[in-house]
């Protein structure tokens, strides 16, 4: 069987990986949201521009050109 100071040193090393994991997942979830937050905007600001394209395009007569 294992002695307690080897099994001790396991759960130090598992530990230590967890933690290292956590921090990296942190720094993964911060940067996607950056990312949604900077897309979100992006998403409105384009939605906006669409809105005023599209009353633009309706305020145009439905006539045929003159070269017809």
């Amino acid at each position: 069987m294992d002695t307690t100071e080897e099994r001790f040193a396991r759960l130090e090393t598992k530990l230590v990986y967890l933690e290292d994991f956590l921090e990296k997942l942190q720094l993964v979830t911060v940067e996607h949201t950056e990312t949604i937050t900077r897309l979100k905007a992006e998403n409105q600001g384009l939605r906006q521009k669409l809105g005023e394209i599209s009353d633009a395009v309706q305020d145009i007569p439905n006539v045929r050109p003159p070269h017809y």
